[in-house]
C-alpha cells in the first residue's frame, strides 16, 4: 500500500479507537454516579426520610432504579442523568428529615422549659 492509501485506513482506525475510548469512559462516570446515588438514598433512609419525606425518598428510589436499568441497557448518559436526579431527591429527602427531627427536638426543649417554668411558679406560690 502507498502512504496515501494507508491514510484513510489509519484515520478510520483512529476514529474507531477514539469512539471506543469515549464510550468506555462514559460507563465509568455513570457507574460512579449510580453508586453515589445509591449511597445517598441509603443515607436518606437512615436519616428517617421514609417517615419525614416519603415522597422525595420514593422519587429518589424510583430514579435510582431507572438509572440502574439504563446501566443494564448501556445507556450511560441517561443513567448518569437519572443518577444525578436521584441523588438530588435523596439529598432533599435527607434535608427534610433532618429539619423535621430538629424541629421536633426544639419543640421537646420548649416543652421541657414550659414544664420547668410551671414547676418554678408552683414552688414560688407554695412559699
Amino acid at each position: 500500500m502507498t502512504t496515501l492509501a494507508k491514510f484513510p485506513t489509519a484515520m478510520l482506525a483512529a476514529a474507531l479507537l477514539a469512539l471506543a475510548a469515549g464510550c468506555s469512559s462514559m460507563k465509568t462516570p455513570a457507574t460512579a454516579d449510580v453508586a453515589v446515588s445509591g449511597a445517598a438514598v441509603d443515607t436518606a433512609t437512615k436519616a428517617g426520610a421514609a417517615e419525614y419525606a416519603p415522597v422525595e425518598l420514593n422519587s429518589a428510589r424510583d430514579k435510582l432504579a431507572l438509572a440502574r436499568q439504563a446501566m443494564d441497557l448501556k445507556d450511560y448518559k441517561n443513567a448518569a442523568d437519572l443518577a444525578a436526579q436521584a441523588q438530588a431527591d435523596a439529598q432533599l429527602a435527607q434535608s427534610k428529615a433532618d429539619d423535621a427531627k430538629a424541629q421536633a427536638a426544639a419543640a421537646a426543649v420548649q416543652d421541657s422549659i414550659r414544664v420547668l417554668r410551671e414547676e418554678l411558679a408552683r414552688s414560688d406560690n407554695n412559699k
